[in-house]
Formats: structure tokens, C-alpha cells, sequence
């Protein structure tokens, strides 16, 4: 019975489409982008606004002030005395909160339906109105430095994995923290706040997300009401970032830390992004990933590495293909005990030769793009996931059409476009390769 309904299960995500909800999409006259993501099985709404401003798009100086900005928007507008925003929702049975990203700062509110316009409103007012001052800034510099130092100083994996990423993207921001190196994070003031918000908090850089049980139309309205008389920012620049230089050398790091208690390598190689209108190579490295890297008794590196011959106790592959520009495809194998560093390496490079040169397994290719199906289908479940997948998508260079026809190029990967995408693997001139370990370790790989 239990075969049966799993079975079952599996036929109807077959036949039910993927990304099923209503989506309309509107501009209001100063520019802002509205997105309606109707599902009334629940009387529950999400509203998110999106900037197109993340870490990537600081100014050179004052790395975290996107961060930063972020915590600072939780203080007074004119209408709005410090922290009434979040209180208020709290009191009406919501939540709020938000994130910065290297290409975008979103705002959201999870609420009932009926609070929709409440919460438009007190949103659409900081989006212009902020009034920030000197003792808003060194009270809210001190928790992001904290936050800093609770995150990153105390923890030898983000110490590490900041330098590799500094070493990875010498010339693009996306080598820059996003939440700032410390010592420019300390000098961050209330100008370089104010000239970032209204450089780029404006309604012709943002984008309004509502999901939920809501009706496009009655969105529209409140959308005008609201967001509809600000003004936009009339000089706004275009996005625009520096590129990388060619990579002509493989880069290594090793990152020693007493605290270390299991060594591991991790490579990460410079990759192709999902770009508007063509996501084919990226469907592939995304396949590629699973396949590498998903399950450890399924995967190749797991297969191979972990349970056939017993030389790493973990292995994985990732791929962030949704990226406004050039991105990363990361490999991570965690060497058994008595394996070293550059044992675990060769190892982890002989493994990837020999599925390069032994091909894709084509059941295991049906096996993960049915398990990516079903994720996207149980994904339409949370309207709040569906608003993040279209903001983030739309912030990071993409449209409405990419984010829906992502499923059906996923599922038209074939095992020659996995092969072809991991020949990238092979190319070490665009990697960085990192090393973490403590000094015992160290020390017996140098002997």
C-alpha cells in the first residue's frame, strides 16, 4: 500500500503543472514593477519590495553600508516612530523582517489577507521617508559589528571562506562581504546611509511583490494609493559593476586555525550565470550538481569517495546559478581520518575524471529531474517562497518567463549538456582552491 501511494504521489507531480499560480504584472507610472501572485487557499498575504541594491552595488569605501542600511530602515519615518512598524504587525498576528544579498535588499510581511493595505502603507512610507540620526547610526553600527564578530571573526569557516571568496572575484564586489570588512564597517556614517538610500531606495528601482489571497486588481489599487505618489529617483544610474580580468593562473589559499577540528578542500571554479532568455548552461550545471553532489549514497563524489573506498566522510558539489553576474560552482570533499589534504584533492580530481570520461548516468538524470520537479511543485505550497523566487529573480536579471520557463529547461537537460557543463571542472585556471586546516594537521602535511 505504501509502494502504491508513493507512486501515486509521483504520477500526480508528473501531471500537475509546475508553477500553476496566476501571475500578473504591472508598472506604475513612476516606475516601480508590481508582481501578483494570487492563492486563495489560505486567507494569508505576503508583501515583499524588492531593491535592485545589494553589497555588489556599494560605492568603494564603505562595504556593509548596504547591510547596514538595511537595519537602519527599522527606525523613524515621518509618519512611523522607531521599531512601529514591526510592532504593529506583530500585533496584528504578522511578522516582518529582511535580508541583503550581493545584488538586492528586500522587505517583506507575512500577514492576514485583510492587512494587506496596513502594511502597504507603512512600507511604501520608509521606502522615502526614512529620518535617520547621529544616534541611530553609532547605536545600529555597534549590533552590525557585533553581528559581525558573532558570525564571521568567531567562526574560522567564514574567516575562511571570505578570504576565498576575496581570492575568487579580485576586481567584481561580489569578493567584498556583504555585511563589510570590519574596518570600514566601523567608520560608516549617517552620510554614506543617507546618500545610499537615496541614491537607491526609489520607487523606478524597486519592485513590489504580493502573494497570497489576494485579487490582481485590488493589489493595483493599493499599489497606486501607496507606492503610486513617490517620486522617483530622476538620475538613477544603470547597473553597472566592474568585471573581472581574465584568470590566467589557478589560485590557493591555506587557512590555518587551531580550531579546526576536521581539515577539508574546497574548490570553486568561476561559472556562467542564468542569464534572460538562455538558461541552458546553467540547467545543466545545476543537473551537474545533483549529480556530483546531492545525495551521499546516490551521488558520484558520495558513491565513490564516501562509501566505496571510504576516503572522505563528506563530499558535495553546489552551484549558485542565480546570480546577476559570473558566479561560482563549488566542489567540498572532507577527508577520512588519516587521509590528508592533498590525498583528499587528488582523490576528489581523479573522481571527477573518471565520471567526465565515464558519462551520466541516465537514470540517475531521471531520478534528480523528477526530484527537482517535485521540489518546484511542493515550492507553489509557500506563498512566500514564491515571492522570494520572482523577487530575487527579477532583482538578479531575469523575467517573469525565465522564472517560468526554468522547469521545462531544467527537465530538457540531457546527459551530453551535463557532460559538456562539467568540462568547466577540468579548467583549474578559473578555480580557487582552499585548504582549511589546523596547525597539527599542517604541520604532519608538511613533513
Amino acid at each position: 500500500m505504501r509502494i502504491f501511494g508513493l507512486g501515486l504521489m509521483a504520477l500526480t507531480l508528473l501531471i500537475r503543472p509546475v508553477m500553476a499560480q496566476e501571475i500578473s504584472s504591472y508598472s506604475l507610472e513612476n516606475g516601480m514593477d508590481v508582481i501578483v501572485i494570487e492563492d486563495h487557499r489560505a486567507p494569508v498575504v505576503v508583501q515583499m519590495v524588492w531593491y535592485r541594491a545589494g553589497s555588489a552595488d556599494e560605492p568603494a569605501g564603505v562595504s556593509g553600508i548596504a547591510h547596514f542600511l538595511e537595519h537602519l530602515l527599522f527606525k523613524a519615518t515621518d509618519d512611523l516612530a522607531a521599531g512601529e512598524l514591526s510592532d504593529t504587525v506583530a500585533a496584528n498576528g504578522g511578522s516582518d523582517n529582511a535580508f541583503t544579498s550581493y545584488d538586492y535588499t528586500a522587505y517583506f510581511q507575512r500577514i492576514a489577507a485583510d492587512r494587506l493595505e496596513l502594511v502597504m502603507k507603512m512600507e511604501a512610507d520608509r521606502m522615502r521617508d526614512l529620518r535617520l540620526t547621529v544616534d541611530d547610526i553609532a547605536t545600529e553600527r555597534d549590533v552590525i559589528l557585533e553581528e559581525r564578530n558573532t558570525r564571521t571573526e568567531n567562526s574560522p569557516d567564514a574567516l575562511f571562506s571570505e578570504q576565498r571568496r576575496a581570492a575568487q572575484f579580485m576586481n567584481h564586489r561580489y569578493g567584498i562581504p556583504i555585511i563589510g570588512w570590519k574596518h570600514e564597517m566601523q567608520q560608516l556614517s549617517l552620510e554614506d546611509a543617507l546618500a545610499f538610500y537615496r541614491r537607491f531606495y526609489a520607487p523606478n528601482n524597486a519592485i513590489l511583490v504580493v502573494a497570497g489571497d489576494v485579487q490582481p486588481d485590488q493589489v493595483l489599487t493599493l499599489a497606486k494609493k501607496y507606492y503610486g505618489p513617490l517620486a522617483p529617483t530622476a538620475d538613477l544610474p544603470k547597473r553597472s559593476r566592474p568585471t573581472e580580468p581574465p584568470q590566467l593562473a589557478e589560485r590557493r589559499l591555506t587557512f590555518v586555525d587551531e580550531r579546526i577540528a576536521q581539515p577539508y578542500v574546497i574548490r570553486t571554479y568561476l561559472a556562467p550565470e542564468r542569464n534572460s532568455g538562455d538558461q541552458k548552461q546553467a540547467a545543466a550545471l545545476t543537473m551537474l550538481a545533483d549529480l556530483l553532489g546531492g545525495s551521499a549514497q546516490t551521488s558520484v563524489l558520495g558513491r565513490k569517495l564516501q562509501f566505496e573506498t571510504s576516503k572522505a566522510v563528506y563530499t558535495s558539489a553546489y552551484y549558485g546559478g542565480q546570480s546577476l553576474d559570473e558566479t561560482t560552482f563549488g566542489l567540498v570533499i572532507v577527508p577520512s581520518q588519516g587521509v590528508g589534504l592533498a590525498e583528499g584533492e587528488a582523490l576528489l580530481d581523479q573522481a571527477i575524471g573518471e565520471f567526465i570520461k565515464e558519462g551520466v548516468d541516465a537514470d540517475q538524470l531521471e531520478r534528480i529531474k523528477m526530484q527537482i520537479r517535485a521540489s518546484l511543485v511542493y515550492q507553489q505550497d509557500n506563498v512566500q517562497a514564491m515571492a522570494h523566487e520572482y523577487g530575487s529573480a527579477l532583482t538578479q536579471g531575469l523575467t517573469i518567463q525565465d522564472v517560468k520557463d526554468w522547469p521545462k529547461v531544467l527537465q530538457q537537460v540531457t546527459a551530453e549538456d551535463v557532460i559538456k557543463a562539467a568540462e568547466l571542472l577540468l579548467d583549474k585556471n578559473r578555480a580557487v582552491t582552499g585548504w582549511l586546516t589546523n596547525p597539527t594537521a599542517q604541520k604532519e602535511a608538511s613533513q
